[in-house]
């Protein structure tokens, strides 16, 4: 029996409702003043994304994928420095250094905050050489864990280790540039750290150019990337310095370990570590399935990396703003200013991940024969990417979403909770990978992968519900709805502007690669922006007035 207290159910639907339209209006404002500063960041990110895409090209022609061992060697040699950074260097350092200096600024001021970094690079210069100097020992045991399938290949472990020793250094360089890169985004200078990864892409771009110039072979050009690696980092450290030389900051050697800060750096680091390793445990995970078929790293990551254009564009730039800001919030302690910035950037990774999901599901095929079917990369290599491509696109949201909600938890000082979403992702990546490989193969790597990355970011929501709240009743289910029905019509449109391309020009020639792999993406961004419109989702009017903004810039002539 209903108390006379309680709103009839017709009055409850109202009021929910009311209270939906309420935060949603709450958030319009700053989800403006997120997307701005996304926009600012994509910007360069697209740059970098296209430069990367180029560099792949250029290393798919040279050195080919399932023909031969030297991608696989250079893929898996590069991922143990890669692997290392991102656990320690961009990913736990990043989140853990946001928050603490943007407390030593506001609590100790700037010349203590500076005195900070010059303690944390010291830290991590003497550190991370001890930990190179060990890689280098250790790399034949670490090739043999994460690939054991290559010794079955004459040569190619060998190689492997090689290129991995060659590589160790990169490790210290993007720390350094991690430090910066963290520095310059907490002090809201976002141009400088989104431009840096495009000066590693033009690097490798001028080596490999270099490479194919003297016309060597497939074991000398990956040895020379392997070289033009290290430059590129060295320049993503460098187009930044000039940056925090401005703030104030002095290179200099102060070796003080034990200062209250570096401890509260290293304290978030630890769970940090753990926090953010679901999707690099995943990969070594793979890696050891993966190196039991020829060309299968290849496949993989070329498909990883395609997929990683959205999430790099859009999903990375909208973490770089959630994790500054999300610092500056928590050390104000706005709570409520939190919980709206995590909420107006969930929608906005929503926004961009669902229909970027249809998008690549549907345009899998073309998309890799656009980009990667040259020189040595052959049709047989198109299809196993594509493949691969499709079941990695599953995870999208996801992975996505986590961009957005790891850095609230390190703000907030609760780094262990991002412990559970990890545990339980690698845990249920194992188990998919182990059932589904002898059935999929390596495209069971991706499944395990994306299935993975759903269950870390279900446990991140559902822990940061309970302890910071804000998330239910916010409309984040129906406004992904939403976002999913502009998708499926999209996805429709797509897949016949595909059709028709191919119709028209056929699928051979390099002309007909690049109207069938873009043409249809134009049609999808311009049916995906006019449903979601048609639906009243708010982000597409936030992304059409900064379309607007932007083209009104572009027409001003002078008087």
């Amino acid at each position: 029996m209903m108390s006379q207290s309680d709103p009839p159910s017709e009055n409850k639907e109202i009021i929910y409702k009311e209270t939906v339209s309420n935060v949603n209006k709450q958030d319009d404002h700053g989800s403006h003043a997120l997307a701005r500063n996304v926009s600012r960041i994509s910007r360069f990110t697209l740059l970098s994304r296209v430069l990367g895409l180029a560099r792949d090209q250029l290393f798919a022609a040279l050195v080919g994928a399932g023909q031969g061992m030297h991608a696989d060697a250079f893929f898996v040699a590069f991922r143990i420095p890669n692997l290392l950074r991102d656990l320690f260097a961009e990913g736990a350092l990043s989140a853990a250094l946001a928050p603490t200096y943007a407390c030593a600024l506001r609590e100790d001021g700037r010349e203590q905050a500076q005195r900070l970094i010059a303690r944390l690079m010291t830290l991590l210069t003497i550190t991370l050489a001890a930990l190179i100097a060990l890689g280098w020992l250790a790399a034949p045991a670490i090739v043999h864990v994460l690939a054991p399938g290559f010794e079955r290949i004459t040569g190619k472990t060998e190689l492997t280790i090689l290129l991995t020793r060659i590589m160790m250094p990169f490790l210290l360089l993007v720390s350094l540039a991690a430090v910066t890169m963290g520095v310059l985004n907490t002090e809201q200078r976002y141009e400088a750290p989104a431009f840096a990864p495009a000066m590693f892409n033009i690097i490798a771009i001028v080596v490999g150019v270099s490479l194919w110039g003297f016309g060597l072979s497939p074991r000398h050009v990956v040895m020379g990337w392997a070289a033009g690696a290290l430059l590129g980092a060295l320049a993503q450290l460098a187009i930044q310095i000039p940056g925090v030389l401005k703030l104030g900051w002095r290179p200099r050697f102060e070796w003080a370990p034990f200062d209250s800060r570096i401890r509260q750096i290293l304290k978030l680091m630890a769970p940090a570590t753990i926090g953010l390793a679901a999707v690099e445990i995943n990969i070594v995970i793979g890696s050891n399935f993966a190196s039991h078929e020829q060309g299968a790293q290849a496949w993989l990551l070329n498909a990883f990396r395609i997929l990683y254009l959205p999430i790099g564009l859009f999903g990375v730039a909208i973490g770089t703003v959630v994790t500054a800001e999300s610092a500056r919030q928590a050390a104000a302690g706005d709570l409520d200013g939190l919980r709206q910035c995590v909420r107006r950037s969930l929608r906005m990774a929503f926004f961009v991940s669902i229909p970027a999901t249809a998008g690549l599901m549907v345009l899998a095929q073309p998309i890799v024969r656009m980009l990667f079917e040259h020189g040595r990369y052959q049709p047989a290599d198109t299809a196993k990417t594509s493949l691969a491509l499709f079941v990695y696109s599953i995870g999208l949201v996801a992975y996505s979403a986590v961009k957005v909600v790891v850095p609230a938890f390190y703000s907030l000082k609760r780094a262990r909770l991002p412990v559970f979403g990890s545990l339980a992702a690698v845990t249920t990546s194992l188990a998919v990978m182990a059932v589904c490989y002898p059935i999929m193969g390596y495209a069971a790597v991706a499944l395990g992968t994306s299935v993975g990355a759903f269950m870390n970011i279900g446990v991140l929501m559902c822990a940061f519900q309970r302890h910071v709240g804000g998330l239910r009743g916010a409309g984040l289910g129906e406004a992904a709805f939403a976002m999913a029905q502009a998708a499926a019509v999209m996805a429709i449109c797509v897949h016949l502007a595909a059709r028709g391309c191919v119709g028209i020009w056929g699928s051979g020639g390099l002309f007909a690669q690049i109207a069938a792999g873009t043409a249809p993406v134009a049609v999808g961004v311009f049916v995906y922006l006019a449903s979601a419109l048609a639906l009243r989702i708010p982000e597409a009017r936030v992304v059409m007035a900064l379309l607007g903004r932007h083209g009104r810039r572009q027409t001003v002539t002078p008087e």
